[in-house]
Order: structure tokens, then C-alpha cells, then sequence
């Protein structure tokens, strides 16, 4: 769940466990008045009365998610189904808690219960071993006592759903043998053979076999990524999907963003289930074969845009973009990578050269004529439907180094200019510049340095950064390699950026990252790259949007008055990784009205460029982006604070979308 959807300790009363109740009535005053009473009569620790929509929501996925969110201990242990389906009669509910936990302690276990309590059904995932010898034993002794106990208080040991395997061997603790036997009788008048749910009700296999990790690896796997919430377990990561399903609904509301790409095929080979279902086919050996090389995953993960949705949207924290980019490293490991993997997979080095020989205009007119764009496009595989945007012709930095320095004394904060920033649209930049200097901030942009010369930028941010020696290279946060899977390349570029920032992260100045995508790769994937280099981690927690940088070094700001709604997506990876209160509230103060929609613009960075992605991408785009935006009024303010967002919204739809910073700049210099 993004960090600004996550009730926080202060926003739950005080107890041990919590207790839903939704009251309704003619107005909400009655509604309120219903809570209010009940509050009264509650024999209860504490309690809160909800009435903010926001905060509802928020409340509500805590019990939607619990079957996912439940696996997971508070000390990040895993915690598995089994046991979490047994009922009682409503009047034993308090007598069988008491020794259901008095059951956990004696096999020292920990289990979360949740679910129907008015009906005397118990959800529950219960940190059970399910990996060695002993913690299976301990599982089927556990299994039997609960069994003995559930039955104790006049129970069903199925209350909700079937008996499955896990169940039907414990059927005559609760049916009694002679009745088992009987329907074992009848089985076979009907069914002989046992063609028809073999081993379900009855002849079943033990209830401790064909456990579903029993096939995985026991020793970790060597991969790139730290996995730090799976203790480097990329086994234990994969193990994260329980099948909840939640990444197959069809259809999402609000700011949610998980599946795009299922949302838009259907198939469950594109939802994050099931995709981490064939990695764990991977891993297993048993019907994926051949590990990494494997072309039936790679073909599952090919529609994967990485938009991060399922990250926060996830009740367990299913990482698919992180995932695929693991596999596409190991698969094409020593291999040739597909086109697209070179063209934009490098884009940081194709536009850097462009910048440094100032040929944008050459290569914006090759790109507008259509025989050599044509070619262009399938030598880099690139779709043959998309635009080749156009590179600017002065870059964000070197019109930072003919401007006028600012000659302020407020607060330094280093703005980083990402790849799309400088080369494709310095004007996000330049405006980022114009309201951070608005509100008495001084402005400085990361070192730039070469061999043999001095680093670039204004003599005053040298002077407060204490620039280190002269070196080659410009700051990147790696994300184009790792969309692509060329981690290796990833953590040259990130180490080398680690160095230029050393001066950097020896101040307290915060890097302000204007494109999302670029932001969440500097506060997650990199730590988790680069897990051996704690320099990394710092350079995370300086990471701030242009929102939170507002909020936090300006806090008296007045924005000014647009007093017009608005219209847009919010940035997946913004949703996902970086949560956009801090933006609703600095929109919310200039007076942009209304809420943008959720979901990814189906471009996400490479995807939507890439041979083969088109139609995915733009079914992709019309599930929110689009119709929120042809729906919008007339005097709507389009935002999206991507690169991709906005490209996608020009090339699909005709619309120009703006960057938040561009439509407060354009503010700021109509008052003047």
C-alpha cells in the first residue's frame, strides 16, 4: 500500500484487536448518530467514529487485504492458509479463541485471526515451517489437535469454503469413520475410476504431502536485488503471491493501479499471479525446465509494463517490475538482447551524445522524415506506430549555465535533472527552477564533472558542495537498464553516480526529482541494487518530489489562486513507491479542484515503445487515462508529471499534459 494510504498507529484506537462496524441511515448526521450510539454501548478499550470518505477507504482495505496482508508476521516471517476456515456456533466463539491461542503457544506458533467473528468463522494464516522435516511435523501434529478442538466445541472444520487436501484426511475426527466409509461407499457406485476430485472427501493423500514449496530451492538463489523484505530469498519473494487474485479485477476505482496489463488482455498469464506462479514453476524444475532460459516466463512477463502497481496494490507486496527485471537480466546473461533493449535500454548514452554534439536538429529531422523513421524504428524495435519524440534543441543543464545566478540565501536544495528532463523536456525543469527560487529556495544541480577541467555549474553551488576532484560523468538513476534487465550495467551507472554525489550526501541538501519514475528508482530500486553500498540507502532518503519539497521547505508557501479542476493520471511509480498526498495537498492550496485518476498510462517508460506493446499499451491508456480526460471540462487542467504520461496523452490523444511545476510556474508569472 503507498506509505500516504497506510493508517498510521495514530489513526487506529487503542487495543489489540479492532472491530469493524459500518452504520447507514437517511443523512449522514443519522448515520453518525447510529456509530456515535454504538460507541456508547460498546464494552471496548476504544473507539473511533470515521466519517472522511479517504479515510474510510483506507480502513476498509485493511479488512479486504487481510487475507494477503496476514502473511506476513510483524517481523516480516511468512505465515500460510490452512487453518483459517474453521467455525463454531457464535455462543463458543469466545471459549474456542481462548484455546485455539492457547494451542498456538503450546506448538509455539503465531497466527493473525480475522474474518466473519459475528458468524463463528475464523480466518487465520499461521506461521507454520512448511520447509523442513520438522516444521512439517509440527504442521500435521498441530493439524490434528485443532482438529480435536474445533470439533470440542460442536464445529465444522470447512466453515466457509470445501475440505480440500488440507481437510479431508481430519474428516472422520468430525463425521466419524462409519460415515466416511459410507461416503466412500457411494463414491464408487458413481465414480470408479475416481475421476471426479480424486482425493478430496475421501481415500485422501496425507494432508502433510504434496505441500506446494516442497519442490522449491533450499539453498538461496543467486540473484541482483537484495530482496531486503525477503532477507535476499528470491525464493521467499516469489512465495509473496498467495493467490489472492486481487491483480485480476477487471475493473479498479480510486487511485489503484494493479493489473493494467491483465486488465487489458484478460489472460491470467498476465496478471501478477500469474506470473509469479510460472517463476515458481521456475524455481521448482518440474514443468519450467530450463530456469532463466525459460522462453514461457519470459513470454508471461513481456506485458509487464513495471508500472510498480502491484507493489502497494498487492496485500503482500508482489514486486513484478523488480521480479522481471531479475529474470531478464539471468535470461539474456551472455546472450544478445532484443533491439529495444539497446535503443532505449541506453537511452542516457544516445541522448547524452546528442546533447554533447548539439545535433538535436539533425536528428529531429531524420526522425520527421518517414522512409529513414521507418527504418530507424525497426533497426531500434521500436513500434512502427509510435512517434520518435523530439530531442530539445537546448538541454535543461546548459540552459542552467547561461542563466543569471541566483543571488539567494535560502535553503539549498539540488535539483536532479533525470534523462527526460534535460534532453526531452527541459521546460518541466526550467519551471521546477522558477517556483523553487519563487519560494526562497537556492537552487543547485548535481556535479557534472570531466577530466582534466573544473565542475560544471555556478561558481556559488561549487563553493556550498565542496565539489570533489574531476572525474567523467553525469549523474543517472539507472532506470532505463533496469526496466530492461541489464542490471550490471545498472550498478556501473548507479556507483558512478554515487561518486559524483559524494559532495552531495555530505550536506543536508535534499535531491528534488521532477520525474516519478526516475524518483522511485533513486528510493527503491537502487538501495535494493546496490544493497552492499550504504551510500545508496542515503541517497534514497534525500530523494523528494517536487510536492514534498514544497511542503517541507516552504511550508508557508502560498501557491497562487487558479481556481480551475483538473484532469490526468497520477504517476504509477508516484502511486506505487512515492505516494502523492503531499501533491493532492499543494493542489488542493492553488485551488486545482477534483481528483486524477488512477492506473498506468500503458506507455510506462519503454513498454509502449517497444515491437509488439502498441495495442496493449493503448487498451492500456483507454481504461482511465483517456476517458477521464475526454470527460473532464473544457477549462481542465491536464497533469501528468511523466514524461511517458504526457507522451502518451500527446500521441493517442492530441492533449498537451503539463508537469504540476510547469502549471504553477505559468501562475507565478501571470501575477507578476
Amino acid at each position: 500500500m503507498a506509505a500516504d494510504l497506510v493508517p498510521s498507529a495514530a489513526d487506529l484506537p487503542r487495543g489489540g484487536a479492532w472491530l469493524f462496524v459500518e452504520t447507514g441511515g437517511g443523512t449522514e448526521a443519522e448515520a453518525r448518530a447510529r456509530a456515535e450510539t454504538i460507541v456508547r454501548a460498546a464494552d471496548v478499550v476504544d473507539a473511533l467514529v470515521v466519517t472522511d470518505p479517504a479515510r474510510q477507504r483506507a480502513l476498509w482495505r485493511i479488512r479486504e487485504d487481510a487475507s494477503g496482508t496476514a502473511t506476513r508476521m510483524p517481523d516480516g516471517t511468512e505465515a500460510w492458509p490452512g487453518w483459517e476456515d474453521c467455525a463454531v456456533p457464535p455462543a463458543r466463539l469466545g471459549a474456542y479463541l481462548r484455546d485455539f491461542r492457547g494451542l498456538l503457544a503450546a506448538h509455539g506458533l503465531r497466527g493473525t485471526p480475522y474474518g466473519h467473528f459475528g458468524d463463528g468463522c475464523i480466518h487465520v494464516r499461521i506461521d507454520f515451517d512448511l520447509l523442513t522435516g520438522p516444521g512439517i511435523a509440527r504442521f500435521r501434529r498441530f493439524s490434528e489437535e485443532l482438529a480435536d478442538v474445533v470439533v470440542a466445541h460442536g464445529g465444522s472444520l470447512s466453515g466457509e469454503h470445501g475440505d480440500g487436501q488440507a481437510r479431508a484426511e481430519l474428516l472422520p475426527r468430525m463425521y466419524g469413520a462409519d460415515t466416511v466409509a459410507l461416503f466412500e461407499r457411494v463414491k464408487a457406485v458413481w465414480d470408479p475410476d475416481d475421476l471426479l476430485n480424486p482425493g478430496m472427501l475421501v481415500r485422501p493423500a496425507p494432508l502433510d504431502t504434496n505441500l506446494r514449496f516442497s519442490v522449491l530451492p533450499r539453498e538461496p538463489v543467486d540473484v541482483a536485488f537484495g530482496y531486503p523484505a525477503d532477507g535476499g530469498d528470491f525464493s521467499a519473494a516469489v512465495r509473496r503471491c498467495v493467490g489472492v487474485a486481487k491483480c485480476r479485477t477487471a475493473s479498479v476505482s480510486g487511485p489503484a493501479v494493479m493489473c493494467p496489463s491483465y486488465r487489458a488482455t484478460g489472460e491470467e498469464e498476465h496478471s501478477t499471479r500469474g506470473r509469479a506462479r510460472l517463476l515458481h514453476e521456475m524455481l521448482a524444475g518440474e514443468l519450467v525446465t530450463d530456469g532463466w532460459r525459460s522462453t514461457e516466463v519470459r513470454d508471461a512477463l513481456d506485458l509487464c509494463l513495471s508500472c510498480k502497481g502491484c507493489r502497494s496494490d498487492c496485500p503482500v507486496g508482489v514486486d513484478m517490475a523488480t521480479y522481471k527485471a531479475e529474470f531478464l537480466h539471468h535470461h539474456y546473461a551472455g546472450r544478445r538482447r532484443p533491439a529495444a533493449h539497446y535503443a532505449m535500454g541506453w537511452l542516457p548514452v544516445w541522448l547524452g551524445w546528442v546533447g554533447r554534439t548539439r545535433s538535436a536538429g539533425v536528428v529531429n529531422g531524420l526522425a520527421s522524415v518517414g522512409r529513414l523513421a521507418r527504418v530507424a524504428k525497426r533497426l531500434g524495435g521500436i513500434a512502427g506506430e509510435r512517434e520518435i519524440p523530439r530531442v530539445a534543441g537546448e538541454t535543461f543543464t546548459r540552459w542552467w549555465r547561461g542563466r543569471r545566478v541566483s543571488t539567494g540565501d535560502g535553503r539549498l536544495v539540488v535539483l536532479w535533472p533525470d534523462t527526460f528532463t534535460e534532453h526531452l523536456s527541459p521546460s518541466v525543469g526550467r519551471a521546477a527552477v522558477r517556483v523553487l527560487e519563487a519560494v526562497g529556495l537556492r537552487v543547485a544541480l548535481p556535479p557534472t564533472l570531466r577530466p582534466g577541467r573544473r565542475p560544471v555549474g555556478d561558481a556559488r553551488s561549487r563553493s556550498a558542495l565542496s565539489l570533489l576532484a574531476a572525474r567523467r560523468g553525469r549523474v543517472c538513476c539507472g532506470l532505463t537498464y533496469i526496466s530492461t534487465g541489464q542490471l550490471d550495467r545498472a550498478r556501473t551507472v548507479l556507483r558512478r553516480t554515487l561518486d559524483l554525489l559524494e559532495p552531495v550526501l555530505a550536506t543536508d541538501a535534499p535531491l528534488v526529482v521532477l520525474e516519478p519514475s526516475c524518483a522511485a528508482a533513486l528510493r527503491t530500486d537502487a538501495p535494493e541494487l546496490l544493497h552492499d553500498d550504504p551510500r545508496a540507502a542515503r541517497l534514497a532518503a534525500r530523494v523528494l518530489t517536487f510536492a514534498e519539497t514544497l511542503e517541507r521547505y516552504a511550508p508557508d508557501w502560498t501557491p497562487p489562486a487558479l481556481d480551475r479542476p483538473v484532469t490526468g493520471q497520477t504517476h504509477c511509480h508516484q502511486h506505487a513507491v512515492l505516494g502523492d498526498a503531499p501533491d493532492r495537498r499543494l493542489r488542493a492550496a492553488a485551488g486545482l479542484t477534483g481528483e486524477l485518476s488512477g492506473g498506468c498510462c500503458g506507455l510506462a517508460g519503454n513498454f509502449g515503445f517497444e515491437k509488439g506493446h502498441y495495442e496493449v499499451s493503448a487498451a492500456c491508456a483507454e481504461d482511465r487515462l483517456l476517458p477521464s480526460v475526454r470527460q473532464a471540462p473544457q477549462d481542465a487542467v491536464v497533469l501528468a508529471d511523466g514524461f511517458s504520461c504526457r507522451t502518451q496523452l500527446e500521441q493517442l490523444a492530441g492533449v498537451r499534459g503539463r508537469h504540476l511545476a510547469e502549471v504553477l510556474a505559468t501562475a507565478l508569472e501571470e501575477e507578476e
